[in-house]
């Protein structure tokens, strides 16, 4: 049977990329990558494209078909070496020298193309893998938080109910506190809402329609760019496929242009005429068949036709031209962009790690004094909210971070 061709060719990719994980960290996100690359059906469209652009290669180098005509004589055609029978003519058309090999050079730049555009579909694909994975291990992050401090809510309430049923603190602490935990329910219902819808979107993906459950970390890895601000540039203006596939149709359309032009050179052919004839007076004896050689060229007269064909190429040099420009603009601000959010989520990190620490201390005081002096239970809950974003801020920072890097891999063509 033969092997799919798509799958033989993850079968290499896909053998780099497993020896790439070992056993980290990441090793759930991978293996899901892997399943993206097997499976997603944008993919493995790009790659048929690039699959059928590949047969157009051999199609567009071979030689036009060769004609071959056998004219049937209604009467005997009367010649002076006999009446004519029969007759076979056979012609084979040779376009200007070059003129294949460029048009050969065409498909395969044009398969070049469709390939780059397989490898940023592919690359697109696993940056959307990858920042659909933290959006949902933030979402699942944040569950967890929530449901911890609904836990700390209840022992202040175990709290707050002790001090009422003694007098030592009006009603008003405990309705606080069923405020608190009314808004901190409506946050988790809201959550978990969104965890389906991420878990779909995952799943999809993956082109996954059993909806199972995502593989998370119980904390996210933390990872630094390697290269450099400039680097990082230099590699997407560089290795961006979205560039390199305008880079390789500027490439097509130089050979383009130089088809225009042969196409504007003359053609030739080359035949054969084979009559069979009975014998007449005038036949050499032994004779009964006659072969003739015939040569024919075809001139291009209507020269302003193949002047539209190379000025058409010319303007489409221009026009890819300044797409390319326009292009290396939008990735450079995207980069940008994706660099800022870098650095600001490294910031982030630094930040609430710092105030959770601070805010843990400073909640721990109150509840000492709140136990003592059944005051400032007010602070209480506002420190312990503080506390809550701090941790929710700490874990999406952890996970904005992971994002960008993954968007400027993305827009190196990693």
């Amino acid at each position: 049977m033969k092997q799919n061709p798509f799958i033989k060719y993850l079968t290499g990719m896909l053998l780099l990329l497993l020896l790439s994980m070992g056993a980290g960290a990441q090793e759930q996100l991978n293996t899901y990558l892997v399943r993206a690359a097997e499976n997603n059906p944008n993919l493995q469209a790009r790659f048929y494209d690039y699959m059928a652009a590949l047969e157009q290669v051999p199609q567009v180098k071979a030689l036009p078909d060769p004609q071959v005509a056998f004219p049937s004589f209604m009467l005997p055609a009367g010649a002076r070496v006999g009446v004519q029978q029969y007759k076979f003519s056979a012609t084979q058309m040779f376009p200007w020298f070059g003129t294949l090999k460029a048009r050969e050079n065409v498909a395969v730049q044009q398969a070049k193309v469709k390939y780059e555009l397989f490898e940023e579909t592919k690359s697109a694909l696993f940056n959307d893998v990858r920042a659909t994975y933290y959006n949902f291990y933030f979402n699942e992050k944040a569950i967890r938080i929530i449901q911890d401090n609904l836990l700390v809510l209840e022992r202040f309430r175990r709290m707050a109910a002790i001090k009422v049923e003694a007098g030592m603190v009006s009603a008003v602490d405990q309705y606080r506190l069923e405020m608190e935990t009314g808004d901190l329910e409506n946050e988790l219902a809201l959550l978990k809402d969104q965890r389906q819808v991420l878990q779909v979107q995952f799943n999809k993906l993956l082109n996954d329609d059993r909806n199972q459950p995502i593989d998370l970390p119980d904390e996210l890895w933390e990872t630094e760019m390697a290269l450099s601000k400039t680097a990082a540039l230099d590699s997407i203006l560089n290795q961006n496929h979205q560039l390199l596939s305008l880079d390789l149709q500027q490439e097509a359309l130089r050979f383009k242009k130089e088809l225009a032009e042969k196409s504007g050179k003359p053609t030739f052919s080359l035949g054969i005429d084979y009559s069979i004839v009975e014998k007449g007076a005038m036949q050499p004896k032994g004779t009964d068949s006659f072969m003739f050689p015939k040569l024919g060229l075809t001139i291009p007269l209507y020269r302003s036709k193949y002047k539209a064909m190379v000025q058409q190429v010319v303007y489409e040099e221009t026009a890819n031209a300044f797409e390319k420009q326009s292009l290396s603009n939008s990735l450079e601000s995207l980069f940008e962009i994706a660099w800022k959010e870098y650095l600001d989520a490294k910031r982030r990190k630094a930040l609430y790690l710092s105030q959770t620490e601070l805010a843990e201390n400073s909640l721990s005081i109150l509840e000492t004094e709140y136990a003592s002096s059944s005051q400032n239970f007010e602070e209480i809950l506002r420190m312990d909210r503080k506390l809550l974003e701090y941790a929710l801020e700490l874990e999406k920072a952890k996970t904005d971070q992971q994002a960008a890097i993954s968007m400027i891999h993305y827009l190196m063509g990693n």
